[in-house]
């Protein structure tokens, strides 16, 4: 057995729990090593039923009097037993677990743990952890070396049909046998009094005390920051010894006639930003920078102007979107803005492949199909705006000089190599509209440099944001029948349930629109979005409800719904404590980009004090990153992206709230950099970081 060797593979783990364990992600030896405990059942505190108090939560020891099954009219099953310790019998009882009977027999020495009560004037423990212990050891040795009970007792992340104790089980069952292969990567030098690789790993699974948990759980976390902050440093320091190339000229004259015919004034940030990056074109380094603004805040149109600043440079731009929708969005933006000086905008994604070229254009006015206006892409398009199909083999990339990536998180790390490879050295540019707080950035995306659009239009009005609790739901459809009486359209936002669109997201967002359907908003026409419809079915859902045909868009929070919709006015969020406040921040982004004053109400039929100070904060905050820093602070890095660390790297353990830690890791990926560029001295940090680089980060 080895580290990598398949959780399949072992033995009493066939098909059904191999299948099970996928879906939380482990199918090594190694991820189920590193599958952590979320949190602890603290059953350490031993006693006697004579000396336990009504309340209580202990660990006994003593034997089995009697077991049975009892039926109930209803239908249900009770399993009891008479539990004594020699100081006093106890009835222990578990609902609907009728094999337990086969499990634990008369006469069976038990150890359990749970809270002691009194029911029917009898104590009792309901649904009690239970171990069976060795006859011969005597009740008064309380430093058995159980695993369920009488010790701080591990709980982990779960699926249905994995339970934790089968997983403290099977980690118990491994850890011996692969001790010998857990090496230490990190030296003293840097660990400087942490616990050793072995040690962390062994208590954070099997701690002694809730002392011995904090030391696993900080050296852990250093080494998730640790590599990561090596990995982006060691990746900006290979990028800068990329060959250089000819830099771009960029004149005054050029980029003053391309914003002087622009519908709007830039803002200061879009300005200040687009210093930074003609700063960038201007050097014989190819350009790698991410441009990090809200929703609405003009990024598209910054990168349009680079766009032209490249084509005026007679090279051409690839511009990447996570999905054919949006990328059928830049396509009608940048065009609108690069026609007037002739420059050619292709599409290609996997459904068209076309150019748009202003001299060349079919007249076919009487023709409604979005096709009509556009000729075969047989020649080379300056700008070049699609989907995945951008990776394909038949796309010509000759005289790329520029990369714009949209929301690279959602892309994967063979995708953004690949792209990068089709072209020589290219600039490249990401955009996300995630609000990511300095700190995050500093660690996440270290190997790029930081711009950060941070002022909306003047124009845009302020979206105006509620909380709306259960009693006051039926007053808030009625307002929404109101507004779209008027013709104003509406988003409805199902919760993420799973870490994934999971057959269970969608069945909820289903069953949502079914019922807003029939009983809530039969008069107008809605329709249902969500990440199992086929691409061309989502395209028709949106296109329809930007063409006002539909009034009610109902869809799961995983469906790229990005596309502007300048008559939608209202964001409805069910479930809305299921978000982080960035994420639903973002969500909200997607109302008001027309001239109408537009509305997000927050559902939540969750009273809980801090939850409702929580989602308060979005009525009075409308800084995307002030929202992003809060969820650091009230919620932890893992909520910042929504789900986990967004797709660039996933944080089991790390807090990326901990500011003293970032820094510390930081500090020690530059040292070591500094003194070892190329890693030779550390061979085993070298082949760690190879690993996480094989997956998280693009050559």
């Amino acid at each position: 057995m080895n580290l990598k060797t398949p959780l399949y593979s072992l033995t009493g783990i066939g098909h059904q729990l191999s299948y099970k364990l996928k879906r939380l992600n482990l199918e090594t030896v190694e991820d189920l090593i590193y599958h952590f405990p979320f949190r602890y059942d603290d059953f350490s505190q031993s006693s006697t039923i004579k000396d336990a108090q009504i309340g209580q939560v202990v660990t006994l020891q003593g034997e089995i009097w009697s077991i049975a099954n009892i039926y109930t009219r209803y239908g249900k099953v009770l399993t009891q037993a008479i539990f004594n310790d020699g100081t006093s019998p106890l009835t222990l009882t578990w609902f609907n677990q009728p094999y337990l009977t086969k499990q634990i027999k008369t006469g069976d020495r038990l150890q359990i743990s749970g809270k002691l009560t009194k029911y029917k004037n009898k104590l009792s423990i309901m649904v009690p952890k239970w171990e069976k212990v060795e006859n011969s050891l005597p009740t008064t040795d309380y430093r058995l070396p159980t695993l369920h009970t009488g010790r701080l007792v591990p709980i982990y992340p779960e699926t249905e049909g994995l339970t934790s104790k089968w997983l403290r089980t099977k980690v118990s069952q491994l850890f011996p046998q692969v001790s010998n292969l857990i090496v230490d990567p990190l030296p003293e030098s840097i660990k400087r009094g942490m616990l050793s690789l072995f040690q962390s790993l062994s208590k954070i699974h099997f701690p002694q005390n809730y002392q011995d948990v904090e030391k696993s759980r900080d050296r852990l976390g250093f080494d998730e920051l640790f590599f990561v902050a090596l990995a982006t440093k060691k990746a900006r320091l290979e990028w800068s010894r990329k060959p250089l190339i000819k830099p771009l000229t960029i004149t005054e004259n050029d980029l003053n006639r391309f914003i002087k015919e622009l519908p709007f004034t830039l803002t200061s940030a879009q300005t200040r930003v687009l210093g930074e990056i003609i700063s960038d074109l201007k050097r014989n380094q190819p350009m790698n920078r991410l441009i990090q603004g809200e929703v609405g805040s003009g990024k598209t149109v910054v990168a349009a102007i680079i766009c032209y600043l490249v084509y005026k440079n007679s090279q051409r731009t690839l511009f990447m979107a996570p999905t054919e929708i949006l990328a059928f969005q830049h396509f009608e933006t940048i065009s609108k803005l690069l026609e007037p000086f002739g420059i050619s905008v292709g599409i290609y994604t996997g459904s068209r492949k076309y150019h748009q070229n202003k001299a060349i254009r079919i007249k076919n006015k009487g023709s409604k199909k979005l096709n009509s206006r556009f000729l075969p892409l047989d020649s080379n398009p300056s700008v070049i705006i699609g989907t995945h199909a951008l990776l394909s083999d038949k796309l010509n990339t000759k005289d790329v000089g520029l990369i714009i990536v949209d929301e690279q998180q959602r892309f994967g790390v063979e995708q953004r190599t690949f792209l990068r490879s089709k072209a020589k050295i290219p600039h490249f540019l990401t955009l996300t509209a995630t609000p990511i707080p300095r700190t995050v950035a500093l660690t996440l995306y270290g190997d790029l440099d930081l711009s950060i659009i941070d002022e909306l239009p003047k124009d845009r009005q302020k979206i105006k944001t509620y909380l709306v609790p259960a009693r006051k739901r039926d007053d808030a459809y009625k307002f929404i029948e109101k507004q779209i009486k008027t013709g104003d359209q509406a988003y409805i936002i199902t919760p993420l349930i799973d870490l994934s669109e999971t057959l269970q997201s969608v069945r909820a967002a289903t069953e949502e629109f079914e019922r807003l359907q029939k009983k809530v908003f039969h008069k107008f026409k809605l329709a249902l979005l969500h990440g199992r419809l086929s691409s061309r079915r989502k395209d028709e859902v949106m296109r329809s409800f930007r063409e006002k045909k539909i009034d009610i868009l109902v869809s799961t929070s995983v469906v790229e719904v990005g596309v502007d919709v300048p008559n939608a006015t209202i964001m409805v969020v069910e479930s809305s404590e299921r978000f982080g406040l960035a994420q639903l921040h973002q969500l909200r982004g997607r109302v008001g980009r027309g001239s109408k004053q537009s509305y997000c109400l927050l559902f939540t039929d969750i009273e809980a004090p801090q939850i409702i100070r929580r989602l308060k904060n979005l009525e009075t905050i409308s800084d995307g990153l002030k929202l992003a820093e809060l969820d650091l602070k009230i919620r932890g890095g893992g909520e910042v992206f929504g789900t986990k660390q967004s797709g660039r790297f996933e944080f089991k353990i790390a807090s990326l709230s901990n500011l003293t830690l970032v820094e510390e890791t930081r500090n020690a990926a530059q040292k070591l950099l500094l003194t070892d560029p190329t890693l030779d001295k550390h061979p085993l940090i070298r082949a760690k970081l190879e690993s996480l680089a094989a997956n998280v980060m693009p050559d």
